[in-house]
């Protein structure tokens, strides 16, 4: 599992990188507890522990990246050993997390950027793609289950499928309806913000939903997405708009495209699910603990079992692509209120999370995961996600952020 995190001050404000109270700091506090400092350059960006990868995003948003482990339920303790670590260091340096897709508070240009180099180049090019780049760098967080695979059918098979119902997920995970303070009209304003994105880079993949679907059709989209940069000498050169593809046939200032390019391009595309070495599931907002824990649990028991895997697919086959891509487009503003066809998808969303538990029984360690899948399902039948809750709760406390940001606090 990956887990984004959004650091606040008391009031809700953003967190400074240096100084007191700032992210360097926390930093260096969990270096007391046996985690070794990672740098960019000069600057400190991170820290690991026994295959544990604490990173800064660029708007200093803290990630957790989890070692590969074998059932939910290990995710789930893991990450709340994680957050517990993390709550009882962040406290006394007037910090803490919030569970939600989006800060809800505070104005983009008050966020400080993380000083690392490939976001240096990042920040550049993504606002000639679409105007919410800044948005989605500083701004957004996300949960992400990464699952293995046995083989290339076995990689499309999870692919098609989740390339089918992200959007389902989304809505089911949406937890970002508040924005520097007002309600801003979407459930998910974290994909709503994807939307405005590199279209080259990022959404759905007409190629998983056709026959033969498999790693060259990956490959092939990949070499056309325009490269960010190409790393040399420990330094990022920008490349804005030079493709894979002509990289490996041209080079680039008497530089030759090597597998070392490769896989730092593949780490540069952000479709709803990414393949590398793992095929990693991206379409839901970082959200209460339930729906953090519950997500591994999801994604196991539909993808991990094939006929679990074959089950979900089926709810979303023989939609055209232009519906795929209108039901993404309407998710975010819309949630478990948005319509496939004819078909609400709150009714899919209920269909998932029992095709989901059924698949977990089926699987080793399954029946321990199932329980994680509860509140999903209850929320699903009641036809409610995560944002509504955060909007009853910004009603309630009348907007206040330091209420809100105690409301909104992970905690263990």
């Amino acid at each position: 599992m990956e887990h984004e995190k959004l650091p606040v001050s008391p009031a809700g404000g953003p967190i400074p990188y240096l100084g007191p109270g700032g992210m360097v700091e926390l930093l260096h506090a969990l270096e007391g507890r046996g985690y070794a400092l990672t740098h960019d350059g000069p600057h400190v960006i991170g820290a690991g522990r026994d295959g544990e990868e604490i990173t800064l995003e660029p708007g200093l948003q803290m990630e957790l990246s989890a070692p590969p482990l074998a059932t939910a339920v290990a995710c789930r303790d893991l990450l709340r050993r994680h957050i517990g670590e993390l709550s009882t260091l962040a406290e006394p340096l007037g910090m803490r997390f919030i569970a939600g897709g989006f800060r809800p508070f505070g104005r983009l240009d008050d966020i400080p950027w993380l000083p690392k180099r490939r976001y240096d180049i990042m920040r550049v090019y993504l606002p000639r793609q679409g105007s919410l780049g800044h948005d989605m760098m500083k701004r957004t967080a996300t949960v992400q289950v990464n699952l293995d695979f046995y083989d290339e059918a076995d990689a499309a098979a999870k692919m098609r499928t989740a390339m089918g119902i992200t959007s389902i997920v989304t809505a089911m995970w949406a937890a970002s309806p508040i924005t520097e303070g007002r309600a801003n009209g979407h459930k998910s304003y974290r994909a709503a913000v994807w939307l405005d994105m590199d279209d080259s880079r990022c959404g759905l993949l007409p190629a998983a939903f056709e026959p033969g679907f498999g790693f060259a059709a990956y490959a092939e989209w990949a070499a056309d997405v325009p490269m960010f940069f190409l790393a040399r000498g420990g330094q990022y050169l920008p490349l804005d708009g030079l493709t894979f593809r002509r990289f490996m046939r041209e080079g680039y200032q008497g530089e030759k495209a090597t597998m070392g390019d490769w896989e730092l391009h593949l780490s540069t595309l952000f479709p709803e699910v990414r393949l590398k070495k793992t095929i990693e599931l991206r379409g839901a907002d970082a959200g209460p603990l339930p729906f953090i824990e519950g997500l591994a649990a999801l994604w196991r028991g539909l993808l991990d079992d094939p006929e679990a895997c074959a089950a979900a697919y089926a709810l979303v086959d023989g939609r055209s692509f232009a519906e795929r891509l209108a039901l993404r487009r309407e998710v975010p503003r819309a949630g478990l209120g948005a319509r496939l066809g004819n078909r609400p998808i709150a009714e899919l969303a209920v269909e998932l999370c029992t095709i989901a538990r059924a698949g977990l029984l089926r699987l080793p360690g399954g029946a321990a995961d199932a329980p994680l899948l509860d509140p999903i399902a209850a929320y699903a039948r009641a036809g409610r996600c995560p944002a509504d809750d955060m909007l009853d709760d910004f009603a309630g406390a009348a907007g206040d952020p330091v209420r809100l940001a105690e409301r909104w606090r992970l905690t263990v």
